[in-house]
């Protein structure tokens, strides 16, 4: 159970020493083998069911996109009864946060695609493993992370301005970002092994005058997983701010990750439409890397803290609505 620190305020609470008023929960392992069952299951039964390459229709990943967050706010659940209504605060708002920001990574991921010329029927293969391999390296990410920071207090300031200044750098998104990336990450990988300019079906890999090289599929997974390690660097810092607890981190991480492929069919080309929503997700890096410099001394209350974040996410909804509908107003 969640051990609390007593005395604490609604709004904030000046912490002296440590991260008391975060839960400190006790997690056996049976608890972990479980999570850790559950996510190769779902992994496992999202895998067969999209075997055959197929493209998406927008209905069915929006069935998809439904059913993934019902099983991410289902596993909240089993947290509130399991650890109580703190531990559940903080898995959600860590959930929230991840994904909010994994908006941007889809965005990212369909300029990606459209620059490296990759058929919507093979997308989802790429984005299989590309969540698989953000999967294992979250992991390490998350216990890296929480082992520094209990032992290094000070790095609460450095992971709380690095954040500040990426919310910075997110409000002032340049579009070819993804194109530079893709370009950097086919340098690397063809500095390995030769790329294909050619597809092979569904395959990773191809046969050039019976030399081993990397299909266009290989190259666009490689990318991406370059890409997440940058967004990693943002996002489990950001979930940091919000829980110290490694379970509760990396499973609002997960939940929030394996829903990607489903947003992905869903909003790649919803760009243009929500204009706002790159402003959003660099106030909530803002506000989540003030919240983590001040931690040590300052606690903010974790209700408000997911207030604040859901305020920003419906503000930059609404206002980018507002900015469509003039701009069809005024074409019309």
């Amino acid at each position: 159970m969640p051990r609390q620190s007593k005395g604490a305020t609604p709004l904030t609470t000046l912490a002296s020493t440590d991260r008391s008023q975060f839960v400190d929960l006790d997690v056996s392992l049976g608890a972990w083998l479980a999570l850790l069952g559950i996510i190769v299951a779902m992994l496992a039964i999202d895998l067969y069911r999209h075997r055959e390459a197929h493209a998406p229709t927008p209905k069915e990943a929006a069935v998809e996109s439904i059913i993934w967050v019902m099983c991410g706010l289902g596993f909240g659940a089993v947290i509130a009864v399991m650890f109580g209504g703190p531990a559940f605060g903080e898995y959600i708002s860590g959930y929230l946060i991840e994904k909010s920001l994994s908006v941007d990574n889809v965005f990212v991921w369909s300029m990606l695609f459209a620059t490296l010329a990759i058929p919507l029927k093979y997308q989802h293969r790429v984005l299989f493993w590309g969540i698989f391999g953000a999967l294992t390296l979250r992991a390490v990410f998350i216990v890296l992370g929480s082992a520094l920071i209990s032992r290094f207090w000070w790095l609460l300031l450095v992971f709380g301005v690095f954040l500040v200044y990426t919310g910075v750098k997110i409000i002032r998104h340049r579009a070819d970002e993804a194109k530079e990336e893709s370009t950097r990450g086919l340098g690397l990988l063809r500095r390995v092994m030769p790329v294909s300019d050619e597809l092979d079906g569904q395959k990773f890999f191809t046969r050039i005058n019976a030399r081993r090289a990397a299909t266009p599929l290989l190259a666009a997974l490689f990318v991406i997983e370059i890409t997440d390690i940058i967004f990693a660097v943002d996002s489990v810092p950001a979930i940091l701010a919000v829980s110290n607890e490694a379970y509760l981190v990396f499973a609002s991480n997960a939940f929030a990750i394996l829903g990607l492929r489903a947003m992905y069919f869903l909003l790649a080309n919803a760009q243009e439409r929500f204009h706002y929503l790159s402003h959003a997700l660099g106030g909530i890096l803002i506000f989540v890397g003030f919240k983590m410099t001040v931690s040590h001394w300052i606690h903010i209350n974790t209700y408000l803290s997911l207030a604040v974040i859901v305020v920003m996410l419906m503000a930059a909804i609404v206002f980018s609505e507002r900015r469509s509908r003039r701009e069809l107003a005024s074409r019309a």
